[in-house]
């Protein structure tokens, strides 16, 4: 430990707090023990604590309310990635003269552009702080590529739309955590994260009524196919939502317009009294911030994990198809998507609000995964048409361990911001290199049981529940070690501790 009292102390990791901060807070403890009050003091600014409690849930509620609108963002970033999905069902492939792999690849290559854009576009949020600007452009830049996938021809004009789909939309994910991150408390993050996240399952499930809707009643209308009218309707959608959304998204706590000043403040002393120190308060570079997340190991492990699962979720990507193995028609094969996703939703409010209450991520996890493990050993072990569909509920709940997952990386690497950016950035670009491989997981000559599919998905989510265990032990090994700090130091009060 550093004997200057202004250099930054950095915790195990990145928990960054200065040392003369911490004696601050040892001080301020020492002397509020004596009061019958002790909040009081810090609350004064706010009227004191009753009235800060009062002007806290005001302040979440108005903060909700316009975070609210990550879900329709995320519903529709998800469904332009997915829509390929439902086109296969309406001639997509024999339009495009696609053959072997080459659909497959379709699907693999959106996800290149996905990883290579990633970290850079955390970094810049980070620098920029205008994700009400950032974010909505981004969105328009997709809904448009979505809606030139429409008037392609040929394999090679759809594998460039594909491409630069995948580059642009990956603002939004790592992007929105980080927003996230940036307002919410870590026993607040997990429901929120969740809530998010609901917008990729809902996708699922409205994504496909939509394409119902479009592909069975649009076909030969102006002399186009209803496959291309999917990519023209929903993208002309995405650039809508995207100029509502610049008026709606919040920026970060400090350059948000609409807040009150004392709503600002509240804002800021939230974060800081939640980890130990603020983020405004940290000035190190962007490059810094890519340089500690790329030098600790724990991200790394955890991004490994994270891929893992992705490959075991595969199954999203081909879930029309393999609903289409209960022998129904389109039409009501489609229908028959949105029920999984509408439950596997409801599973993922439920999980994650209970996670945060207790505060617990690791069992909330791996329960979820080994329910999704058996729907996998189910759809192994017979073709009866009612078993296979129940699987298919089983394998969609697996999404609710894959928020919580999500809300304990961001529990996990709190401090300091560029880290934080970069961190779950360079996660969440390192985990679709599981889309790019479970692209190529289910091949139609593996149907209509696809056994083999299934099997690999057993075998990466049983990779990801060993993985997530250890992350486990090391996050309990961190918070004895802060433990033995703040004893040797004399601190009364608790401070950061990992959530496990």
């Amino acid at each position: 430990m550093s004997s200057d009292p202004e250099k930054a102390q950095i915790d195990p990791a990145g928990v960054v707090r200065s040392v003369e901060q911490r004696k601050d807070s040892v001080s301020a403890r020492d002397s509020s023990s004596i009061s019958h009050h002790p909040n009081e003091d810090r609350d004064a600014e706010f009227g004191g604590t009753e009235a800060r409690k009062i002007l806290e849930k005001k302040f979440l509620l108005k903060l909700d309310l316009r975070m609210s609108i990550l879900v329709l963002i995320y519903i529709l970033n998800y469904i332009d990635r997915n829509n390929a999905a439902a086109a296969r069902l309406r001639g997509f492939e024999e339009d495009l003269n696609l053959k072997g792999n080459e659909f497959a690849t379709l699907l693999s290559i959106l996800y290149v552009g996905y990883i290579i854009m990633q970290i850079p576009s955390n970094i810049f949020l980070n620098w920029i702080g205008k994700p009400s600007w950032y974010l909505p452009f981004c969105m328009v830049v997709w809904g448009g590529i979505c809606c030139l996938t429409g008037i392609t021809h040929n394999f090679v004009g759809a594998l460039l739309t594909r491409f630069f789909l995948g580059f642009v939309e990956a603002a939004f994910f790592p992007g929105a955590l980080f927003l996230l991150s940036k307002w919410y408390k870590r026993d607040e993050l997990g429901l929120r994260t969740a809530i998010l996240y609901c917008g990729n399952i809902i996708s699922n499930a409205f994504g496909a009524l939509m394409a119902s809707g479009i592909l069975s009643g649009m076909e030969g209308k102006l002399g186009q196919a209803a496959w291309r009218w999917l990519f023209y309707i929903e993208g002309a959608v995405t650039i809508a939502v995207a100029i509502l959304a610049i008026f709606i998204l919040p920026d970060f706590p400090t350059t948000s317009k609409w807040l009150t000043p004392q709503e600002r403040a509240l804002a800021i002393r939230r974060m800081e009294e939640d980890a130990g120190v603020g983020d405004e308060g940290q000035t190190e570079g962007q490059g810094s911030g890519l340089s500690l997340a790329a030098s600790d190991w724990r991200v790394w492990w955890i991004a490994v994990a994270l891929t893992s699962q992705v490959v075991a979720l595969s199954f999203n990507a081909y879930f029309p198809t393999l609903t289409a193995t209960l022998g129904y028609n389109r039409t009501v094969t489609l229908l028959l998507c949105a029920p999984p996703f509408a439950f596997s939703a409801l599973a993922s409010f439920i999980l994650a609000r209970n996670s945060d209450r207790v505060q617990e991520r690791f069992y909330h996890i791996v329960g979820s995964f080994g329910v999704g493990i058996v729907g996998f050993i189910i759809a192994i072990a017979t073709m009866n048409t009612a078993a296979r569909y129940i699987s298919l509920f089983l394998m969609a709940q697996s999404y609710a361990g894959f928020v919580v997952l999500f809300a304990w990386i961001s529990n996990s690497f709190p401090r300091p911001p560029s880290k934080r950016a970069v961190a779950l950035a360079l996660i969440n670009a390192i985990s679709q290199l599981g889309n790019v491989a479970g692209s190529y997981v289910w091949p139609s000559a593996w149907g209509p049981t696809y056994r083999y599919s299934y099997g690999i998905c057993i075998a990466t989510s049983g990779t990801a529940i060993v993985m997530c265990w250890l992350f486990k032990q090391e996050l309990l090994r961190l918070n004895k070690k802060l433990d033995a700090e703040e004893a040797a130091q004399g601190q009364r009060a608790q401070g950061f501790r990992y959530i496990t």
